[in-house]
């Protein structure tokens, strides 16, 4: 579990399975007098983060997770995929995603994952998640001259430098986001702190040390990897 390093103060603010599958047609809201949206294509915006899901679930699983974690990405991998497609869908199991973060770069990619419409979160979040060692080498190796626009001018200039340096426009393209409405989410100096400070009150509320971490019905677990999250999960469908 790869531990991270809160800034008190950011940066900007210096100033099994099988069955769940055959399952997955089960009871879900209505939509107008017919339509029923499947339980995994619900999107709920929550205080600190969005549930995927049933909102009522039995099984309810959130994760704290850092963009620049690389056991997150693999997290993501291995077992974000299983849990949408074959867990959440049966209305017994809810997803929530939460971010923890460490470092400007988090906070970069936080905003730009919960650009848009709480619906876009879930493939905002995949395309960048999934994308993390491409653009983690990237912020390995920037020069002198990227870290000066990283950490001086404005909010909006700083977060927008990361973003171009790491393909983060590039990426964002790609699920149909202009540059021109990505910038006005990595210049949104409100919602950036509102994110740096649920993080904060998030560490306190569960003694977080590290990312990811899972937290069952309320309790932490002590898994950090598909492996150990799985059987929390199947438990719900004995």
């Amino acid at each position: 579990m790869k531990k991270f390093a809160y800034l008190k103060k950011p940066f900007l603010f210096t100033a099994a399975a099988a069955m769940a599958a055959t399952a997955a047609a089960q009871s879900a809201p209505l939509l107008g007098p017919q339509k029923k949206v499947p339980w995994g294509a619900m999107v709920t915006e929550t205080e600190g983060g969005h549930l995927i899901g049933n909102p009522d679930a039995k099984g309810k699983l959130v994760e704290y997770m850092s963009y620049t974690c690389s056991h997150c990405a693999e997290f993501a991998r291995t077992g974000e995929g299983a849990i949408k497609l074959l867990y959440v869908p049966t209305g017994k199991v809810s997803y929530e995603i939460r971010h923890l973060i460490r470092d400007p770069v988090d906070l970069t990619a936080a905003l730009a994952a919960q650009c848009g419409d709480p619906i876009k979160f879930p493939g905002n979040h995949e395309a960048l998640i999934l994308k993390h060692d491409e653009w983690m080498a990237k912020a390995r190796t920037v020069t002198q001259a990227q870290k000066a626009r990283w950490s001086f001018g404005s909010f909006g200039s700083r977060a927008q430098a990361i973003a171009s340096d790491l393909d983060f426009y590039q990426i964002m393209e790609r699920r149909g986001y202009s540059r021109t409405s990505l910038n006005q989410c990595l210049t949104d100096e409100a919602k950036a702190k509102s994110i740096a400070d649920q993080s904060q009150a998030d560490i306190d509320a569960h003694s977080l040390s590290g990312t990811p971490t899972f937290i069952m019905d309320g309790k932490k677990i002590d898994a950090h990897d598909w492996t150990g999250v799985q059987p929390h999960l199947d438990k719900f469908f004995r």
